[in-house]
Parts: structure tokens; sequence; C-alpha cells
């Protein structure tokens, strides 16, 4: 039998192997839980994370909109266009260098950038870099021969904006660029991602919601080796999936639903008379416009020098761009038909004539005396005419078409400043004209508001209008500016029998203009002296 000491000893050893197996039932009950955890309750989770390595999105580029001509010419179109691109992640790290090399010799990338790229993205590796953008046609198929020594290399081909007319109108058609971080905030909800391309100036800028088209994406399962195959859904057909705002898929196996095509811009501009107007200005700085005075419709819009909108897109190197960009003296980007002010001189004659017969102030028979110059009640400064020696008596129509300044000071005198500024914005001059272009200047037609507000710092007889600023207000000068666009609306509103037309480029708008603003005795005095000007 057992002592006494033996069996203690036995108790002891029972009362640890219990304590042992407790522990071994509770680790198992904690790894069950655990095990529960994960393949139930986290299923979802751990399904989206594994979906998300093993899939991926295939953006599929729309195009953006064309753009036509009033006869249908094609301005701005869409071609194929390949970019290399590299996924590191699929790439071996030993084989890394040697890729980056390979890249090297067939399209004359730089290896150590991209390796310092690569290095820099090292905790996204599945992020694509591009590695050169519209490549040769010669390059594409090199680079596809060696696509299987190449891992995580790929050629991806998309549609790249074509200006056919180069510099012709290019201005007016503007620019594309590479979405910057304020206007990706702000779009966002359109369905733009970093890295699309947005208009920037011009017509491309100013109709980026029309010209824009909505792009879809196709989902791409990858494996193992790295080699992508189409996601299909039950049917067999390829699934083409929807992103919202933040990148969230809006439905896996929705039916497919392929990129939209921006929509087409169709304009009044007749590209052979745009070309004609821009020959006239070859190797000169300056604007010509040409309205249809019935309609606004603009018929033509030369500004010289000018630019290639292709630079910004397919033609030109960065150094050309910057070039173009940091321009100051002339400066090629801005259109001078509307982005530019300049004293409108003679021209704002025709706005004190039309406002002076309106008024009643003069008529078809009066006349003031040009002996060369005028003076304020015939004492002090005086003001001359371009005509030193005077060009005797003259009547509205003859004054006109000899541009006599001293008629004018006449003129500008009985009228008086207010009457001169109200008549000039309701002809267009001093005031925006509406057309459907970004970054329209305003010009400047000075007054009694404008000199107090301007001088409001200043001493009380600094703020107050003078009768001298008047006279030189008279005839387009002192501190008058206007848009040779104004002076277009300014000369149309004449033509076409007293009304204010709005200007503009896109067919669909249609015309748009004021009530009649003068009688008809007025428009045919004005419009008599003008064809004597001829």
């Amino acid at each position: 039998m057992p002592s006494k000491k033996d069996s203690g000893r036995y108790q002891g050893v029972e009362r640890r192997v219990q304590w042992l197996s407790l522990a071994l039932v509770l680790a198992m009950a904690l790894l069950c839980v655990r095990f529960w955890s994960l393949q139930i309750v986290s299923l979802g989770e751990f399904t989206k994370l594994a979906e998300n390595n093993r899939v991926w999105q295939k953006r599929l580029a729309a195009d953006r909109g064309m753009i036509y001509d009033s006869k249908g010419e094609v301005l701005a179109d869409n071609r194929a266009s390949a970019d290399v691109v590299f996924v590191p992640g699929d790439c071996p790290a030993e084989l890394l260098e040697k890729v980056c090399h390979s890249l090297e010799a067939l399209i004359g990338s730089d290896p150590e950038e991209l390796l310092k790229r690569v290095s820099a993205q090292r905790h996204t590796p599945f992020t694509q870099l591009l590695v050169k953008r519209d490549i040769s046609k010669v390059d594409r198929v090199r680079v596809e021969e060696n696509l299987h020594a190449m891992p995580g290399v790929a050629t991806i081909v998309h549609p790249q904006r074509r200006y056919l007319f180069q510099e012709t109108a290019g201005q007016l058609l503007g620019y594309l660029g590479e979405i910057n971080r304020a206007e990706l905030d702000r779009m966002a909800d359109q369905g733009y991602f970093m890295g699309d391309l947005v208009g920037k100036d011009g017509l491309e800028r100013y109709y980026e919601d029309l010209l824009h088209g909505r792009d879809g994406f196709m989902l791409v399962t990858r494996y193992a080796s790295g080699q992508p195959q189409l996601r299909t859904d039950r049917s067999g057909r390829p699934v083409i999936a929807r992103r919202d705002s933040i990148g969230h898929h809006l439905n896996l196996e929705a039916p497919p639903v392929l990129p939209h095509s921006g929509g087409s811009l169709h304009l009044t501009l007749d590209i052979d008379l745009q070309r004609r107007c821009e020959a006239i200005l070859k190797d000169k700085v300056g604007a010509i416009v040409i309205l249809d005075a019935d309609t606004g419709a603009v018929l033509a819009m030369a500004s010289e020098p000018g630019y290639d909108p292709g630079v910004f897109v397919n033609r030109g190197s960065v150094a050309e761009r910057m070039e173009l960009l940091s321009d100051e003296k002339p400066n090629r980007m801005s259109n001078r038909g509307f982005r530019e002010v300049y004293p409108p001189g003679s021209i704002f004659k025709i706005v004190l004539a039309a406002a002076a017969l309106e008024e009643n102030l003069i008529n078809n028979h009066s006349h003031f005396f040009c002996p060369g110059h005028y003076t304020l009640d015939g004492k002090g400064r005086r003001w001359h005419c371009w005509q030193r020696y005077g060009h005797g008596n003259m009547t509205v129509a003859e004054a006109l078409a000899y541009s006599c300044d001293v008629f004018f000071y006449n003129v500008g005198r009985r009228l008086d400043v207010d009457r001169i500024v109200s008549y000039s914005h309701k002809m267009g001059v001093g005031v925006k004209t509406g057309i459907d272009l970004p970054g329209e200047m305003v010009g400047l037609v000075p007054g009694r508001e404008w000199k107090a507000a301007l001088n409001a710092d200043k001493p009380v007889w600094e703020q107050q209008w003078y009768p001298g600023e008047t006279i030189n207000l008279s005839i387009g000068q002192g501190s008058c500016t206007a848009t040779v666009l104004q002076g277009a609306v300014m000369m149309a509103c004449i033509v076409n029998g007293g009304y204010r037309v709005r200007p503009f480029l896109n067919k669909d708008l249609g015309e748009a203009r004021s009530e009649k603003l003068f009688r008809d005795d007025t428009i045919e005095e004005v419009t008599k002296g003008l064809r004597q000007c001829i």
C-alpha cells in the first residue's frame, strides 16, 4: 500500500494536471473564438482586402468632345496615344534595376530617376508610374516585344487631344493641362481624378463641362504571376464598374457601362477667315475681331503673336511649355482681342456723335469751327487737333469723316462726362461684353464716381472731375481704355440699326441683343460720316 507521503505526491500531480488541462481548454476556446471572429465576423472585411489585392481597376478613358468651325471643319479632335507605365509591385526586387535600364535602352527614359520614384512609392508598390507619355509607334512595338522580360511594364493606349490647325485660332481654343489640387477638390464629384487633363484656357476651359467625357473602369484580376485577366460576370461578359467621388465601387457586378465621350462644340468661327486675319497680323502685335453685326456671332478673332496649344499635350517639351507660360513681352498666351485694353482713340468719337444726336444737342446741320486748337471758354490751355492748321467749319458727318478733334471737344463739353459714361456703357465700351470666353477684361470709361473712389484717401480737389478731363475723354484719351472686342460691339451697334449685341462663339447660344438704343435718324447721320471716312 502506498504510504501517506506517496498519496500526497500523487494528489499534487493530479492538481497540476487539472490546472494544465484547464489552461489548454481555455487556450483552445480563445483560439476557436478568434477563428470564428476571423472567418465569420470579419469575413466581409478580409474578403474586401483580398479582393483589393487581387482585383484592380483598369480605367477606360473617355474621348474629349470635338470642336468644329462654322462650316463643320474639325478644329480639335482626339487620336490614339500610347504611354509606357510601370507597376513596381509586379516586378521582383532582383529584376528592378535591370528593368529600369532596359527601358532606358528602349525609349530613352532615365533609370536613376525611375528608381528614385519607385523608392519614394515603396509603401504603395502597386501604384502605376508613368515612365514616358505619347511614345512613337516604333517605340511602342519595341517595348511590347520585350514585355516578357520586363515584369511590371505595360503600354496603355488612351485618347490624346489634337489641334489640327496648330497656331491658327490657338488662343481661342485654349489648351489642356493636368488638373491641380484646387480644381480636383472642386470637381471630384464630376468624375475627375488626379492626373486628368482639363481645360486651362480659352474654349477648352470655358466649355470644360461640355467637352469632358465620363470615364469607365474595367475590373481586372491579377494573378501571382502578375499577368492580368479581365474580370467577368456569371455570363462571361467583362465587368465594367463605376466609382464614386472617393473611389468606392458602386456595383461590382453591374452590367457593362462604357465611357461616355464629351459633347461636341460647334463654333461660329470661320477658320478660313481666321487664318486670313492672322496672316494680316503676321510678325506684328495686335488683334482683329470680326462680328456678325446683327447677331453678335464671332466670325474671327485673330491675335498675334499666338501659340500652338498642341505644345501642351503632345508636341512640346517641358522647356517649350515653360517658355510660353513665362513670356511677358509680348505675351503669346494672351488673346489681345478681349484680354488686353488700349486707349480707344478716335473710334470713341462715334459714341459721342451718337449720344449728342440722340440727346438733340446737335443735328445734321450743326457745325463747329476748327482752327486747329480748342480752349475752355476761349482762354487758358489749348487742346490741339491732329490737323494743326484746322479743318474749318465741320458738321457731325464731316467731323467723323475727317476725325476732327476740335469738333468732339465741343460735343464733349455739351454732353458732359456723366452722359458720355452712360452712352459708352450702353454701346458696350467699358463693360464686359459677355462673350463665352474666360478672363475678359472690362476696360474703363472714367467719370466722377471712378475718380472719387480712386482718390478717396487724397484731398478733395484731387477727387473732383474737371472740364479738361472731359476734353481728353471726348477723343478716347486720358484714362479711357477698351478691348478690341468692345470696339467691335460698339461698331455693330451702329451697323445693325442701334442694337447692342452679345458676342458669342458657341453656335448653340444664339443671338441676344438689347432694345433699340438710337433713333433711325441718329444711326443714319453717324453712318453717313463713317461712309465718308472710308
